[in-house]
């Protein structure tokens, strides 16, 4: 996003995913179609959502699973807008789905339902938006491949979706249709998703980190844990998760 709230993208676009309405691959940033406006922007697997001035909310690209939540399965080459969705404050964007925080605390997802990512207690990928299900105070989220994790106001974080690997941090690797409760965690202020772990920012500096380990994305020498552990930082500021890394910011 650039100062001005136009977006920028380069890259792959074999899909329409730099939304310049085209599937050409650019080594130089071009410029989205018709976004003047943007104050949030998010990237999935081949599509991105922006989150608009106004709380509204556009998205391109790929679309075979319904991650641009237009009612359709067209891949877009422009953005689109989202439907029936208002007063958004966050979004985020996973593999194939996304998720949007509205101003009264609860949730908004779309896209591909495979593994309950949608968190609204069905397996069906939806046309349009579905409410998070039981999900109030909500003021972030952050989507991992096929889950998704809220940070809720009192500090607490709450996931769905996909848990093999134990991302969801409740403990288990049993996967969740509806949110549920990270174990043993408060006073988070921000929270990252990554491939098929999550980690949580605490408002003292701390850092916890649950689920996927093979490749040291928690931050300690142990193997995957269903439960939050803590790296050895102290003094964070923002943290942020790829696919199987995660980087704090001190």
């Amino acid at each position: 996003v650039i100062g001005d709230g136009s977006v920028r993208c380069w890259g792959s676009n074999s899909r329409g995913q730099l939304g310049d309405g085209t599937t050409n691959l650019r080594l130089v940033p071009v410029s989205v179609s018709g976004i003047s406006d943007a104050l949030e922007i998010s990237a999935g697997l081949e599509f991105n959502c922006v989150l608009r001035a106004a709380g509204s909310v556009l998205c391109w690209g790929a679309n075979s699973l319904r991650q641009l939540g237009d009612g359709s399965t067209t891949d877009r080459r422009s953005p689109v807008t989202v439907p029936n969705l208002t007063g958004v404050i966050g979004v985020a964007t996973g593999q194939s789905h996304a998720c949007a925080v509205l101003a009264g605390g609860t949730m908004r997802c779309w896209g591909d339902n495979s593994f309950f990512q949608l968190g609204d207690g069905t397996r069906t990928s939806p046309t349009s938006p579905v409410a998070v299900s039981g999900l109030t105070g909500v003021v972030m989220t952050s989507a991992g491949d096929l889950h998704t994790c809220a940070l809720r106001a009192a500090g607490s974080v709450r996931c769905w979706g996909r848990n093999s690997r134990g991302q969801l941090g409740d403990g288990t690797t049993t996967d969740r249709a509806v949110p549920v409760t990270v174990s043993g965690l408060s006073a988070a202020v921000a929270i990252a998703a990554g491939s098929a772990h999550t980690c949580a920012l605490l408002a003292n500096g701390g850092v916890r980190c649950w689920g996927h380990n093979d490749f040291g994305q928690l931050g300690t020498p142990t193997s995957s844990s269903a439960t939050p552990v803590a790296p050895a930082i102290r003094d964070a500021a923002a943290i942020v998760a790829g696919s199987s890394h995660t980087c704090a910011l001190l």
